[in-house]
């Protein structure tokens, strides 16, 4: 029998997570029936999105299904756990031809789930177009930092709003044509007016709150807005209110649209293997913020929230 190590949740959170919100337990194993798979976690996703779902890289170690053989590495809902058996049915097979020169953490990061949303909202939600202006907030995470690069290899003018000086040189490495931070601006209607004059064809909101209210007014008529995240608003005990951006809507004819990454799940190996591609050719960058130790996922966790990664946050067991 194999012993797993796992965090639970005491508790659920009431504001913004604490440790005492976590208990690392051990639970032991039985041995995988026909079927199932034993895995060892490898890599582990740290995202805002994880107060709903969990999204982790696993090796098989013992198998007695066809489909996922010894070796093999896969990426699934989980749970924040070292082992796990599973009968495959929430877990996905990495590339077969994944390239031993790329690390498999990206296939959590660029390669993977986030690199797809900002792909899909781009692509499918934005349907973004050469020569048009993109926003994108919370520009150096996992998401936006994807999304402006695959923006700009598409002829795209991109903004990116980060909230520290190390996230906006970060940027600009990546080949934002402007960026900023949010927490030192004098305004930030006056930040984003400057950095496009004209307005925003597309905008990639991560935020919401305050920072959505200023941004709307500044689309242009027919403008898309695909709302991936809403990460000032997840800690928040109380909701929050106004204003409201109908009228601006209204007049504009602008178009939002939430959206959730499964939507185009048939589109997958196409599009991981374009990311692939991409970074294989330097066209796409995936910085990585790697916390070391199973141990540490609270930590790690916590600490993404608190906006102290640049780039994908990943925990290595």
């Amino acid at each position: 029998m194999v012993q797993a190590k796992t965090w639970v949740l005491k508790q659920h959170f009431e504001g913004f997570p604490k440790d005492t919100d976590f208990e690392l337990k051990l639970e032991q194993l039985s041995e995988p029936r026909d079927g199932e798979v034993l895995l060892e976690a490898v890599f582990l996703s740290v995202d805002p999105y994880m107060r709903l779902f969990l999204y982790f890289d696993h090796r098989v170690i013992q198998s007695n299904n066809p489909s996922f053989p010894v070796g093999c590495h896969v990426v699934g809902r989980c749970g924040w756990r070292t082992h796990t058996v599973s009968n495959g049915s929430d877990i996905t097979k990495i590339l077969d031809d994944w390239p031993q020169d790329v690390s498999l953490s990206h296939a959590l990061g660029a390669i993977g789930m986030p690199g797809l949303t900002a792909l899909y909202g781009l692509e499918e939600v934005c349907a973004i177009k050469s020569g048009e202006t993109l926003l994108v907030n919370a520009a150096a995470g996992a998401v936006g930092s994807v999304a402006g690069q695959i923006a700009k290899l598409k002829g795209c003018k991109v903004v990116g709003s980060a909230g520290s000086d190390d996230k906006v040189a970060y940027l600009k490495e990546l080949g934002f044509d402007q960026a900023f931070n949010y927490k030192t601006v004098p305004s930030l209607e006056e930040a984003l007016k400057n950095a496009s004059p004209e307005g925003y064809d597309c905008y990639f909101e991560n935020v919401g709150g305050p920072f959505s209210s200023v941004a709307i007014p500044q689309m242009k008529t027919f403008g898309r807005i695909a709302v991936c995240g809403g990460i000032s608003l997840y800690n928040d005990t109380t909701p929050q209110t106004g204003p409201y951006p109908h009228l601006q809507m209204i007049f504009k004819q602008l178009k939002m649209e939430g959206f959730l990454v499964g939507r185009w799940e048939h589109k997958n190996d196409e599009s991981l293997k374009r990311m692939l591609t991409w970074v294989q050719e330097g066209k796409l960058k995936c910085k990585e913020h790697v916390t070391v130790g199973f141990e540490n996922m609270p930590a790690a966790f916590m600490g993404m929230l608190r906006g102290e990664n640049i780039g994908k946050a990943i925990v290595k067991v």
